[in-house]
């Protein structure tokens, strides 16, 4: 069974400068909470409630967040806010949150070695700290029944537009076992498009199997001078077919801004507190700015 999760958040978040001077960006806001959390709640439905984050300098408040807040939860005792006490309080006891520091951003494959004394003898799953999956999507628990079925890697997988692979490690496949799913025979780090194998891009889900971790040890820096995960994995598909799985649901990719507008804006619509009036608001609003466009205007303020 795969208990432990490893989290790599140590990256600084330079494209929301400037707020992630102070600020991890993990901890933006999507919605109404940051987008650390959606991760955290995603590992907890799949049965994972230990969790590593591997963390950089001016990461500690992604801890706190899932800590004891004893002023705080003072303060809302006293004024009776008790269903804000709850969340709050909630949040300490989601799941079992460790943390160690990566101190050199030496890639993401040095980012899960930095989780090896922790995970030790196990299979784990390893989930990028920015990339959310839509939370009515199993994605997670399919990628573990694979794994429990197989007992090989699994590396999640989406397609994409073929001149949008440079920006994506991308999966050489054959047919596999089940429906949505594919045998991985080799990973290519960010290729160019005319030498891409497929258009299946790898997105920020794995579970790994401990062994990784040596394989890890022995592989050379990479693209960019960084230690490449997707290089030790295209070393462990060369021994054995690692497991893909195609993600069926929507995905936002809330490092980059306009996939954080997309999650914001997508998710709130999906809120049954807010969905209703927001989506209301934002239909009049595109009306709006689509009649003052015809009358060569500058757009409504609603």
């Amino acid at each position: 069974m795969v208990r432990k999760a490893v989290l790599p958040v140590a990256g600084l978040g330079t494209r929301f400068l400037p707020a992630t001077k102070a600020v991890a960006k993990e901890m933006l806001p999507v919605v109404d909470r940051p987008a650390i959390q959606y991760i955290v709640e995603e590992c907890v439905r799949a049965g994972l409630e230990d969790v590593l984050f591997v963390t950089g300098a001016g990461k500690s408040a992604m801890e706190d967040h899932f800590d004891r807040a004893l002023d705080l939860e003072a303060a809302l005792a006293a004024k009776g806010k008790d269903a804000d006490l709850e969340v709050v309080r909630d949040l300490a006891d989601l799941a079992t949150i460790h943390s160690v520091r990566q101190q050199e951003p030496l890639g993401l494959g040095h980012a899960v070695l930095m989780g090896a004394d922790h995970v030790g003898d196990e299979p784990f799953v390893v989930i990028l700290g920015d990339d959310i999956v839509d939370p009515a999507t199993p994605y997670l628990e399919r990628m573990l029944e694979a794994y429990e079925r197989t007992g090989r890697g699994v590396v999640g997988l989406m397609e994409v537009p073929e001149d949008q692979v440079h920006l994506y490690g991308v999966a050489a496949t054959e047919p596999g076992d089940r429906d949505g799913e594919v045998r991985i025979t080799g990973l290519v780090e960010k290729p160019d498009p005319d030498e891409a194998p497929s258009n299946l891009a790898i997105i920020g889900r794995y579970v790994l199997t401990p062994d990784i971790f040596g394989v890890l040890e022995r592989t050379p820096p990479g693209r960019g001078g960084e230690i490449q995960l997707t290089d030790a994995l295209q070393t462990q598909a060369e021994e054995e077919p690692l497991v893909g799985v195609r993600l069926d649901g929507r995905r936002f990719d809330t490092g980059d801004k306009l996939g954080f507008l997309k999650a914001t804006v997508q998710l709130a619509a999906d809120r049954e507190d807010l969905g209703p009036e927001f989506v209301a608001w934002l239909r009049g609003w595109l009306d709006d700015e689509g009649d003052a466009a015809a009358d060569g205007g500058t757009g409504g303020s609603r």
